[in-house]
Formats: structure tokens, sequence, C-alpha cells
């Protein structure tokens, strides 16, 4: 919803200026600058990217027109899945929640817990390394070495599509001065026509440019930021995983090892310590 709301403040403060300077709002519409310089984008947009990177960024793309899954009610999910699965290693042994992490879609502890379970990627890495745990073949700071491996894996990974947008973003001016030299290059073949045409013509070379840079720094690139901030935001779940996981190989109770995934959040999704201790107990 916000993307909508920036993207009319753009038109309306750009156009609207223009007009109410006296421009003529026709002038600027120029169907064929957009086809050279949106042609041209598109193009170098499959060229420079692996099929991989291309299927990655038009799966991400709609997620910019949404509002963040990662509200403070989903961390303290998460908060409240792992502390019931460390009490229930803390009273039961390691060995208790086998069962639960080879199906956690039939464990009748992650069922609990909807929104942790509507994300994969979450419940994969959640369940990848309780099984390393349970197995007992890695001390805590060999898992941690490998969980900052898995987590920044995942970061790059993640990250492509807002890179993609950025590179697209920055090539767009430059297809503006495309558009405008073939314009210009049009005006020049046409020196015979009468002055008022020939002023028309210069003045639609001249939008090749303004479209250009208006679609990289009011519309694409834009779109990068959002979703790079969009990856920083999704990580702080894997590290919320990581820093309560190690707590708890350390020796702390299931409580504390909470606390400390708990430090690891935002401030603006953080709950309070009481807060959280209260949904712990809600959901148990």
């Amino acid at each position: 919803m916000l993307v909508i709301i920036g993207y009319i403040v753009v038109v309306g403060a750009v156009f609207g200026g223009f007009a109410l300077a006296g421009g003529h709002l026709g002038a600027l519409f120029q169907p064929l600058e957009l086809l050279m310089i949106g042609g041209g984008a598109l193009g170098a947009f499959f060229v420079g990217n692996s099929g991989k990177a291309l299927k990655a960024t038009l799966k991400a793309l709609p997620s910019v027109f949404k509002g963040s899954k990662y509200s403070k009610d989903m961390y303290m999910e998460l908060m409240a899945l792992l502390y019931e699965l460390l009490s229930k290693v803390r009273k039961e042994g390691l060995m208790s929640i086998e069962g639960d992490i080879e199906k956690p879609e039939e464990s009748p502890v992650f069922s609990k817990y909807p929104k942790i379970m509507s994300d994969h990627h979450i419940i994969e890495f959640l369940a990848d390394y309780l099984r390393i745990m349970v197995s007992g073949n890695l001390n805590s700071m060999e898992i941690e070495n490998l969980m900052e491996v898995e987590i920044e894996t995942h970061h790059h990974e993640a990250l492509v599509p807002a890179h993609v947008i950025a590179k697209v973003g920055d090539g767009l001016p430059a297809f503006g001065i495309v558009a405008a030299v073939m314009g210009v290059v049009h005006t020049m073949e046409s020196v015979g026509v009468p002055p008022s045409e020939l002023g028309m013509l210069i003045a639609h070379a001249l939008v090749g440019t303004f479209l250009g840079i208006l679609l990289a720094y009011g519309f694409v690139g834009p779109l990068g930021g959002l979703l790079e901030q969009k990856v920083e935001e999704s990580s702080k779940m894997f590290q919320t995983i990581k820093v309560t996981l190690l707590a708890s190989l350390n020796g702390y109770a299931p409580a504390m090892a909470v606390e400390f995934g708990r430090k690891v959040l935002y401030s603006t999704e953080r709950p309070g310590f009481a807060e959280l201790e209260e949904h712990v107990k809600q959901k148990r």
C-alpha cells in the first residue's frame, strides 16, 4: 500500500508541478519514448541475469506491494515455540523432540504456531539444527559457525532480486539518454520542417531523458531498496533461532535462552520481558 501511495505522490508532484508551471501534459505523453526505454531495460534485464535470478526477482516483486509479515506477533510465536521445544528437551531429554522435528507438520507442538508453520524456510532451519543437537556430534562453537555460514548464504541468495532491480534502475537514465539521442537524430533529419514542428521534435527528444531519470529514481530504484530492507528484516528470524539455540546449548534455562533471542530483535518489534512471558504461558 505504501508503494502505491508513494507512486501517487511522485506522479502528483512531478506532473502536477509541471502543469502548474504552465506546461502542457500532453507533450509528456510519448509512448515511443517509453517503448525504447522500457524495452531496452527489459532486454538488459534478461541479458544480464541468469534464469535463477530472473525467477527469484519475478517471485519477489509482488511482495513489495504487501506489508511485512514479520510482525511482533510472529516473533512472539517463534519465541514461544522455541521455549516450548527447549522446555520439553530440558524435562524429557533431547530424544523427546525427535518426532517433532522429523515431521513438523504433524507435530502437536509446531501445530500451535501457524504463522511459523507458514514459512518453510524457518521451519527447515529450526528443524535442521534441532536435529543436529539431537545427534550430539557437534559442539556449540561448530554449530554456531555452521549457522553463520547458512544465514550468510540465505542472506546473499535473498538479496539477488534487490540487486537485480537496483541494476535495472541504474540503467534507466542511460536508456533515457539513448531515447533522447534517437529523438535528436530524428530532429536533425527533419531540419526542413517549420520551426514550430521542429520545436515539438526537440521537446519529444528531451522527454526521453526526463522519463529515464523519473522511472529510475521515482519508481524502480526505490523498489530495490525496499526489497533489501525486507531481506534484512527476514534475517532476524534466523538470528533469533541461532542465539536462542546456542544459549540453550551453553546451559541456559529455556526462559533465559529465549531472552537471549528477544534481545536480537529490532526495538519496533521486540516484545517486553513480561509481555513475552505472559504470551508463552498462554501458549503452554
